[in-house]
């Protein structure tokens, strides 16, 4: 029989809510919660000098914040079913104020880290619980194409409006106020939670038992070591520093005993079964691939406004309006295009990439000495559109996967796109930027010595000056030519490699299915426990 759906509602909200704006109480919750986090990047050069920090330190702590973000997602419907959403947004408030107010005050890298990474925890798990909250006033059929759209929409544009927030506030007062800024949010959150959430729950609470803890911290200590040594690797000249060669072979060992404990203990934090899906492992290489291509943004974009251009931070950070143009224009384009006309795989990665290429190729062509601010606008757009519509695409790829690895797959997924892509596709370009521009300041120094007549007239300073600029300008130009022929050759490979493959209707379980089937693992692991 057929089945009429009521009109949605949240029950965890009291009576006196009007039903219609329930929903939007929740976006401005996940808003705040996104814009929330232990340091924020935005303010490192403000936070090295107040805090007597490396930038490493500060780079260091922001990638273990993404780290214990994507650790979450394979936990996160465990912390579902066993919290209401009263408790777990007011325990993720108070932990996030916290860990703001540690962030702010401490000099110690050690726990700047750890702290960061705790962050990381509660924002993601307040973020999938406002999320998992109004996901069916979102989407009523459960598409997870549609739903993917929404939350990278949300997602990116907190990303590009935090650092915005952040630069603005500190330009006019202090980078400190911006901690102060989010705790008042937090704070605000914590109000309207105790005034108008109450404690219900749909279903009766399942504990937390049967979680590979041990196994989590693993793999929080292998990302954390891969990402120290792609942070500071230039910083301690690389392997021939004890430091690097230390946190590789720890790093390495901490690997192979979780692959290997994984292999023979019953309920793995991450089975090995979950690295053989097509899925899985494919968009893993690929976003290696996407984070190497986009390491200039990280890196190059920055030294060539800051180094060339002579931008500022405010002229700098206004352009994060063009990168939040483009995740708007992106998200909703996958969502015509994927979620609702059920374009190919094929298609929209080929799409994206182009977009990608288009931003590499516009780089390359124009930089130059007096580059105008506008010319930038078509690259940063191109760059943000390409990622957003790759980002949604395997996400929503990951749907083929059974949905007893799918928590999982997002977390491997994760490891690479919010985890250490980002600091070695940097780390990788960072270190051919640094041996290119020895090689051209040799090229282009050769022939200034006492017989060139400019090296008479001018100042010894100016002529390295203009020197080291004059290499820069080339060793930037090459490393984006190279990265325009190899996202050429990604391109080329997407188009020649036949897949008829679209986002097919793959609705997401109900939440009575997926408590279910945690109620009966719960079992099956009770009756291991008393019979080994």
């Amino acid at each position: 029989m057929h089945h009429e759906t009521g009109p949605f509602t949240i029950p965890a909200m009291r009576d006196f809510i009007p039903q219609k704006i329930r929903p939007w109480i929740i976006v401005a919750f996940v808003i705040i919660f996104q814009l929330s986090g232990g340091i924020y990047l935005a303010a490192v050069s403000e936070m090295v000098g107040s805090l007597a920090l490396l930038q490493e330190d500060i780079m260091m702590a922001g990638y273990s914040s993404m780290v214990g973000m994507g650790l979450t997602f394979t936990i996160m419907f465990r912390l579902k079913f066993r919290f209401a959403s009263k408790n777990a947004l007011l325990t993720c408030s108070i932990g996030l104020i916290l860990c703001n107010l540690i962030c702010m005050h401490t000099g110690s890298v050690p726990i700047l880290v750890v702290t960061c990474f705790i962050a990381g925890v509660f924002r993601m798990w307040a973020t999938f619980e406002c999320n998992s909250t109004i996901q069916l006033w979102i989407t009523p059929k459960r598409d997870l194409s549609v739903f993917f759209c929404y939350v990278y929409l949300l997602v990116q544009t907190c990303i590009q409006l935090s650092g915005l927030l952040t630069v603005y506030t500190a330009f006019l007062t202090k980078w400190e106020y911006v901690h102060l800024v989010i705790t008042s949010l937090l704070g605000i959150v914590m109000l309207v939670t105790v005034i108008g959430f109450r404690s219900y729950r749909s279903m009766r609470k399942l504990p937390l038992l049967g979680i590979d803890w041990l196994g989590a911290a693993m793999w929080a200590l292998t990302l954390l070591g891969i990402i120290y040594i792609c942070v500071y690797g230039e910083y301690y000249d690389w392997f021939d520093s004890v430091n690097m060669r230390a946190a590789l072979i720890a790093t390495a060992i901490i690997l192979l005993l979780n692959l290997w404990r994984a292999s023979f203990i019953r309920h793995p934090f991450i089975a090995l079964k979950t690295w053989t899906f097509k899925a899985v492992y494919s968009t893993f290489l690929i976003y290696m691939v996407i984070d190497l291509l986009l390491a200039p943004s990280h890196l190059l974009e920055h030294i060539y406004m800051e180094a060339i251009l002579g931008y500022d931070e405010l002229n700098a950070i206004s352009l994060n309006w063009v990168v939040l143009a483009g995740i708007l224009t992106g998200s909703a384009f996958t969502y015509d295009a994927f979620a609702r006309r059920k374009w190919k795989y094929k298609t929209m990665a080929v799409i994206g990439f182009s977009a990608i290429t288009g931003y590499l190729m516009c780089l390359y062509f124009t930089i130059d000495y007096n580059l105008p601010k506008e010319a930038l606008i078509l690259p940063l757009f191109l760059r943000s559109f390409g990622y957003v519509v790759i980002a949604i695409t395997f996400l929503t790829y990951l749907s083929f996967v059974p949905f007893q690895y799918f928590p999982q797959a997002i977390t491997i997924q994760s490891f690479v796109s919010a985890g250490f892509g980002g600091a070695m596709g940097t780390a990788v370009l960072g270190r051919a930027l640094n041996i290119t521009m020895a090689k051209n300041s040799m090229l282009l120094g050769s022939t200034l010595d006492r017989v060139n007549p400019h090296s008479q007239r001018i100042p010894l300073n100016e002529l390295y000056g203009s020197l080291q600029q004059q290499a820069l300008m080339v060793s930037m130009k090459e490393l984006y030519g190279w990265l325009v022929l190899i996202s050429l050759f990604c391109l080329l490979a997407f188009m020649v490699k036949e897949s008829n493959l679209r986002p097919k209707y793959v609705p997401h379980p109900k939440f009575r299915s997926i408590r279910r089937f945690i109620k009966h693992e719960l079992r099956m692991r009770k009756k291991e426990a008393y019979n080994p």
